[in-house]
């Protein structure tokens, strides 16, 4: 998903620091840290670049519904070549709606959703939690059946605490599916 809307900037300025500059998104929000010495022109010449490479940096990490849709084929291949057929309908797409949810599939029409937060983590999480999706078209519950088909994919357990820690340290509370 493109920002379009101008981002809110603030600038954080430090006596500590001595000639580096770095930004990061905090929500809506982009903190700029700047050394204290700046003028405001240098302060305007850094916000603008570091702007811009902000911009650059989440360009290269977009990721779109048919990268996803690929990933799931490639993950069915894979991990569940027994089920081929079953998730072969599959339709998977990005969403933005889901804020209890690291993604959810409807079973009945092959529907997965990928929750958009989960865009800039680490691919082999985002493959965990497709396949994941991938595994509820095949079996609807958690039970061990389904669990079978989830860790086969061998970073499982490791994606799961990843995404654990990112629950609490961000106070997110998930649902199960």
């Amino acid at each position: 998903m493109a920002r379009t809307r101008k981002p809110v900037v603030e600038v954080r300025r430090s006596q500590r620091r001595r000639r580096t500059v770095s930004a990061y998104r905090e929500g809506e929000r982009v903190v700029v840290l700047i050394p204290d010495r700046f003028s405001r022109a240098e302060e305007s010449e850094w916000v603008a670049r570091m702007l811009a490479r902000l911009a650059a940096r989440e360009e290269r990490v977009q990721r779109t519904d048919n990268e996803l849709l690929t990933r799931a084929h490639k993950l069915t291949a894979r991990y569940l070549p027994d089920h081929v057929g079953s998730t072969a309908s599959a339709s998977v797409r990005w969403v933005t709606n889901q804020n209890g949810r690291w993604g959810s599939c409807t079973p009945d029409d092959g529907t997965i959703r990928i929750s958009h937060r989960i865009q800039e983590m680490p691919d082999w999480v985002i493959d965990y939690v497709l396949l994941h999706e991938l595994a509820h078209l095949i079996v609807p519950s958690h039970n061990a059946a389904f669990w079978e088909l989830v860790n086969r994919y061998p970073k499982a357990e490791r994606a799961r605490g990843y995404l654990e820690g990112i629950s609490a340290a961000t106070g997110l509370v998930l649902a199960d599916d």
